[in-house]
């Protein structure tokens, strides 16, 4: 039985289907525009940014997981290269099979105690996971806050 690999695979599974699913309800003319400041409390990321960085903290773990390769894909997921809400849900949607991917290195719930170089300590495989999935539901709640300042509607929780 693999129960906690299961319950990564549905947490990873839920956040990029509620990624995809709001993004398509982003149009293009919000995607970039920056919140109004208020102080030192708001940040400069716009909703693109944040779902962008959403998916990165799942590619990097899964990079780092399965070729030891923790880059940050900043270069490759700047707002110029993906500029429309279509561009983002391909991203995304290639985050989704860099995951599943992932998912087929793990034959049984002991794998997740495995300790592996992660980039500067050795880190167990399940900490990696919790942190990845931390890392993209934080920026995944800040896209969605965006959009409900932005817009003033609230999303739906799936």
């Amino acid at each position: 039985m693999n129960t906690i690999i299961d319950a990564f695979d549905c947490q990873f599974l839920k956040i990029h289907e509620r990624s995809v699913g709001f993004i398509q309800t982003v149009s293009q003319d919000i995607l970039y525009r920056e919140a109004v400041q208020h102080g030192d409390l708001s940040s400069r990321l716009t909703i693109g940014d944040n779902l962008l960085r959403s998916g990165a903290a799942v590619e990097v773990a899964f990079g780092g997981i399965t070729t030891r390769l923790w880059d940050d894909p900043f270069e490759w997921t700047l707002p110029e290269a993906l500029s429309t809400p279509e561009l983002i849900t391909g991203y995304l949607t290639e985050v989704e099979a860099t995951r599943l991917h992932g998912f087929t290195f793990f034959t049984d719930d002991g794998d997740l105690a495995r300790s592996i170089p992660a980039p500067r300590v050795i880190r167990s495989i399940a900490a990696i996971l919790i942190e990845a999935v931390a890392r993209a539901e934080h920026y995944q709640g800040r896209a969605i806050a965006l959009f409900q300042n932005l817009t003033g509607e609230k999303q739906p929780r799936r």
